[in-house]
């Protein structure tokens, strides 16, 4: 693996995208050093830690910009959300559908709307955390008023921010290697890393912690990592033959492939949708601290408790079972099969075959969702068990879902790249590629 990446910095043009990577996250991660406007960072930072749970997790998602409420605060969370909007929309919404359907051209209308559509959620909630949260707290720079012009300010901050942080996401795609949003995110959780160790160790040096459980504790985190590469590189291959054709002289068709069943299809996409749910009741309950049933019922959705813990990986389960639904239509791979000759050996084309897809797919999609939510529990209940759980909420199942997620697919891409060079890969034999099984 060593020598693979040394190989990586001796091919030019490779090493050009990789330096690429490096500077553009260099430049990301610089934006937690500039505050905001009339913002102190200080008081906010005191502010965050004492809600606990989502805006902790929030705050490591985005490196912890939103800590101190940088100009970067809200990192991808908006484009995040926006994409996940569109997506959505373009399996309901007949234009849009069309739209995608047209190609490069379409697909880069959509991208357009999606930054649009990411602006205009930054720049709402840039002005409802400087309304709800920013001015009550008292976490204002001498000199400044909690009013419209403070709200105004963090607006149109968070407005460029956004921008920033979308362009920088989109010229690492495009210059780089792997997918630009997702290692800003990726960038942000390992962030929090260092950080969380030399507080442990500190902890330690004390007494107040021991160094046995953290033996204990990272032991079992690797166990829990390599689960999730067991899983994430899981799939199911439904074969699919297509018949022969005779045309002239020539014999078309006749090939043997498979329809690749990821048993995570749906990704992080449902640990976002929980976390966008979990965060309305912690905001809520930052605006009336005081009244004592929103307390009680905030504990059922902090994730930090056993309470928000079961509620979490509730939702995601149920958010695993309704994106795969929208995103895999088992009605439509059956028709573009029967438009092109292709069959399921055993199943008669049609009818039959979606049912067939449809049986397959739930079946999948319960493995996937029982995934999602034990990987959202587990670290927790290590640190629970462990006696170490600062370093659970930081060494969080999300984050670690999302960082074992990113360096899969940038490294499959990364080897990609050297192999194509006929340069050897990560791994002495094969390549990095998806488990499965055909049925």
């Amino acid at each position: 693996m060593l020598a693979a990446f040394g190989n990586a910095f001796r091919i030019p043009d490779l090493r050009a995208k990789l330096l690429v990577v490096i500077g553009l996250l260099a430049v990301y991660r610089l934006g937690v050093f500039i505050p905001t406007p009339g913002v102190d960072a200080e008081a906010l930072r005191t502010q965050f830690q004492g809600q606990g749970g989502v805006f902790e997790l929030l705050g490591f998602v985005t490196g912890g910009n939103i800590e101190v409420f940088s100009v970067f605060a809200l990192g991808v969370i908006p484009y995040i959300t926006a994409s996940i909007i569109f997506q959505l929309l373009t399996s309901v919404y007949p234009p849009l559908e069309k739209l995608q359907k047209e190609g490069e051209e379409g697909r880069r209308k959509i991208t357009q709307y999606t930054r649009y559509a990411a602006v205009a959620l930054g720049a709402i909630q840039g002005l409802f955390l400087a309304i709800a949260l920013i001015g009550p707290s008292g976490a204002l720079r001498v000199g400044w008023s909690n009013g419209p012009f403070l709200w105004f300010t963090v607006m149109i901050t968070q407005i460029a921010g956004i921008a920033v942080v979308i362009y920088l996401g989109e010229k690492i795609t495009e210059y780089g290697i792997g997918n630009g949003i997702s290692l800003i995110i990726f960038a942000g959780i390992v962030a929090a890393y260092p950080q969380a160790l030399a507080q442990t160790f500190a902890l330690i040096g004390t007494g107040e912690s021991n160094i046995f459980s953290l033996i204990i504790f990272f032991l079992l985190l690797i166990f829990t990592i390599a689960g999730m590469v067991f899983i994430q590189q899981g799939e199911r291959r439904i074969p699919v033959q297509y018949a022969r054709k005779v045309v002239g002289r020539r014999v078309m068709g006749g090939q043997s492939t498979y329809i690749p069943l990821r048993v995570n299809a749906a990704g992080v996409i449902p640990v976002i949708f929980a976390v966008s749910v979990l965060v309305i009741p912690g905001t809520l309950i930052s605006l009336f601290p005081n009244v004592l049933w929103l307390q009680r019922v905030g504990a059922w959705f902090n994730p930090a408790q056993w309470q928000g813990l079961i509620v979490s990986t509730l939702l995601i389960v149920a958010f695993t079972y309704f994106y795969t639904q929208i995103s895999f239509d088992p009605r439509r791979i059956s028709e573009n099969l029967r438009e092109y000759g292709g069959f399921i050996p055993g199943v008669r084309p049609g009818q039959p075959t979606t049912d067939h897809l449809n049986r397959i797919t739930t079946r999948i999609t319960l493995w996937g969702a029982l995934f999602l939510g034990l990987v959202n529990a587990l670290p927790q209940i290590l640190g629970w068990l462990t006696g170490q759980g600062t370093l659970a909420l930081v060494f969080s199942g999300i984050g670690l879902l999302i960082v074992v997620g990113v360096s899969l697919d940038t490294l499959r891409q990364l080897e990609s790249q050297l192999m194509m060079r006929h340069y050897d890969g990560f791994v002495s034999r094969g390549r990095i590629r998806g488990r499965g099984r055909r049925f």
